[in-house]
This record gives C-alpha cells, structure tokens and sequence, in this order.
C-alpha cells in the first residue's frame, strides 16, 4: 500500500516570505499567521484521508528558532539572549531559523519502495535542501526522525543526505514521481530537475532560480539501486520556475497509472511524455493515462495561485480513484468549470480540502505529504504509535488546542515564551506518538 505521511504543522508558523520564487510566500510576507488553525487544517486533512480508509502516518514538527544555527552565526548568552541579540541585529536570521518549514514533507526526503531496488529494501534519503538556509537545517532532524521511525535494517535503509552546496542541490519528493501498475509492481521513476549544474545549459529561468539539479536526482536514483531502465529524468520548463513553480509538485501530480500536468510543466514536453509511455509498455505498468492539462484551458498562473496539480491522487480500497484539491480549487470559477467538465472523467471521486493556512506560505495538500510504499512485512516494522487513529486524531487535536497560538507574527519569534512554550509542546508529542529523543 502507499502510505501518507503529514508534516505536522509547527508552533511557529509563520509568514516571512522566505523562499524566493514562492509567489505565495512572497505575497503574504509579514502577515500575521495562525499556527494553531494552520495545524488543525493539517491534521482535519489527514483525518479525512483516515477516515476514506487510507493508512495514514504523521511527522513531528522541528523545533524552532533554532538556537544552535544561531548560536553558530556569533549570538551568545541566554537562549533569550541569543533570540534578543539576532532580533536586534539580524532579523533577517531570526525568521530564517524560526521557520516552520519542515511541515511539508513532500520536501523532507526521496523514498523508494523495495519493489524496485535491487537489495529489496526500502530507500530514505534525507534532501539537503541546499537552496536556501531556512531550510537546509532540516536534513539532520529528519533524517532522525525517518531513522526513529523505520529502523534500518533487514527492511529499510537509510541515506546520507546529498552533499550540499550548488551542483547537489537536492528538494526531495517534491521533484520524484512513481508511476506504475500495482504499489507491489515494479515502477517508473520520473526525476524532475531544474537546471544541470555541470553541463552546459542554455535552457535556464530567468526570474527565479531553479532549485533541484539533475546531478542530484541522478545521485538518488544510483543510491536507491534502481534500475536505470526505471528512470526518466525530465527537465522542468524554464518559464514554469519564472512563473513561480519551484517544485514539480506545483504543476504535475502521478499516482499509480495516471500522470497530470500542466502543458509548460516540461522541457520538451512531447518528447517527454512519448518516453513515459513507452517505458510504461516495457516495464509492464501498462496503458498509462498522461493528462495534459493545456494553457488555454488553465493558464500558468492561475494553476500555481491555485495550486491544481498540488493535489493528492488516491486510490482508495474499494479500488475507486479521488482526486484531493485544496479549496482554492474550488473557489475559482474557471478551475472548478474546468474540473467538473474534464476531471470527473479522470477520476472517481473529487474531493476539497481547507489548508489555507499553508496554501498562503505556497504548500497545498500535496506539499504536506510524503508518499511511503509498504508492504506488510514493511508496514509490521514500523513504528506503530504514529498512525493515525480516532484515539490518536484526539489526542493531536487537544495538544494543538492547549499549545498553539493563535495569532503570530515574524517579530514574535524573538519571544523566549515562544521558544518555551514550542519545547514543551515537543516534550509532549514526543510521548503521545512513542518515539526516542529527537530534539
């Protein structure tokens, strides 16, 4: 089966328009968020998947600011003291540390399911997230969190992240799609990047930059020991990143036998999805359904203010297929005229979700999750205490009640209480979801 597993949102969340080439983040900088809604959308969104009967798993929060980064940047004293000093000096450090970035996990890793590597295990590997630093802090938390969660051994194994810095730049799920017959059945590896960092490339954004490397997606693809005759790497188009898609996941969406994406999603595009189904035919995945969604239809821009193909293709038990949008979908006129004429014939069921809170910092439904292929041995080795249940859904949503606030913005991450109070509220989950010392 494929498991989702959500980031849980964090106490800090907040909007501080961080990540250049997010229009949305961009757009809502310095306004004032609710981390404590943002969470409940969170965890309402995994509930509803539980409740369709999808396995469903969740991802604790990093703990921020993140004193040690700022300690490391010269700030000394008190923890209060280092918060105070960097609010005064450099802010600009103070947001980047007190991001709650890690909520979307679709970033946190690449995972490759042990149907298709060669020592049948299944493959973590942690992403760098080298681009920018607010988030490239991420790396040694998640990597012990993945550990925490699925021992290495006989049935998983874990990976370094990639080394950091310009041509290993390396965004993680975000940029990785798995298409195939059955969840047990071999698959096609579709590796999307955004510029070559080592060869000579005229076909480069102009505006934004473009964050994932094709060295890097081949170094993941080489770790997990796949099959070379299983990967397709495709270039993103220039003009997608320019028009604000800093991941793949922004402008194509892959489950199973069906692959959506928008008309400028790919370089070549054609040529690109010819290969797709070409491959699909030699690797015995079958006829798989490729949906161009073109540019007259739905235009660059209103499929990323939306966030359409941010969605979460799902098959669910009764062997059906739902299509989870965020709620922005829904509200505009041409993308909801446009899923109900051409959409309802893709899949069985469509389904919007409220995630506005993270849909304003530039991550729909899809952002939050990362996709995890199990089978039951597999799933017998995890840790059983992270999914989620109608006892454990209570339990989170009375710990989010009791320790987030409602109102914050960029200024308040300089408030020690804040940095208490997010402490605290870890010590807890830690224990509600069982799990070694992380922080």
């Amino acid at each position: 089966m494929e498991i989702n597993f959500d980031g849980i949102v964090g106490p800090t969340h907040n909007y501080s328009g961080l990540s250049y080439g997010n229009l949305a983040s961009q757009n809502h900088q310095f306004q004032e968020s609710n981390p404590k809604t943002a969470a409940l959308q969170g965890l309402e969104k995994m509930y509803f998947l539980a409740k369709l009967g999808l396995k469903q798993g969740v991802l604790p929060p990093h703990e921020r600011p993140h004193i040690p980064s700022l300690r490391s940047l010269g700030f000394c004293g008190s923890d209060a003291e280092v918060l105070a000093q960097a609010r005064l000096e450099f802010p600009e450090a103070l947001s980047m540390f007190g991001s709650a970035a890690a909520m979307w996990a679709a970033n946190s890793a690449t995972v490759t399911p042990s149907c298709d590597t060669y020592d049948s295990r299944v493959h973590f590997t942690p992403a760098n997230l080298s681009s920018y630093p607010h988030r490239s802090i991420e790396s040694p938390v998640t990597a012990k969190i993945l550990k925490n969660i699925f021992k290495e051994g006989a049935f998983f194994s874990h990976h370094s992240p990639l080394i950091g810095g310009d041509i290993f730049s390396d965004e993680g799920a975000a940029n990785h799609t798995r298409l195939c017959r059955d969840y047990n059945a071999p698959g096609l590896h579709l590796f999307t990047f955004g510029r070559y960092a080592l060869q000579q490339n005229n076909a480069l954004p102009v505006r934004f930059p473009a964050r994932q490397t094709y060295e890097a997606s081949q170094a993941i693809s080489r770790l997990h020991q796949i099959d070379p005759k299983k990967v397709i790497f495709l270039q993103q188009h220039p003009n997608a990143i320019d028009a604000g898609a800093f991941h793949n996941d922004v402008l194509a969406v892959g489950n199973k036998q069906l692959f959506l994406y928008h008309e400028e999603a790919f370089l070549k595009s054609h040529q690109v999805i010819d290969e797709i189904k070409k491959k699909g035919v030699e690797l015995d995945i079958g006829d798989i359904r490729c949906v161009e969604v073109k540019s007259k239809d739905i235009s660059l821009k209103s499929a990323i203010d939306t966030y359409l193909f941010n969605s979460q293709i799902l098959s669910l038990p009764n062997g059906k297929t739902a299509l989870l949008m965020p709620l922005e979908c829904r509200n505009h006129q041409g993308i909801f005229q446009y899923t109900q004429e051409v959409l309802t014939r893709v899949v069985d069921h469509i389904y919007y979700i409220d995630v506005h809170q993270s849909m304003q910092n530039g991550g729909g439904p899809a952002c939050l999750r990362l996709r995890v292929v199990l089978n039951e041995e597999e799933l017998a080795a995890v840790h059983p205490a992270i999914f989620l249940d109608d006892v454990l859904y209570l339990k989170l949503k009375s710990w989010i009640h009791k320790h987030y606030r409602d109102r914050l913005v960029p200024d308040d991450l300089a408030d020690p209480l804040l940095l208490k109070e997010t402490r605290a509220a870890l010590e807890e989950l830690t224990n509600i979801l069982h799990l070694e010392p992380i922080y």
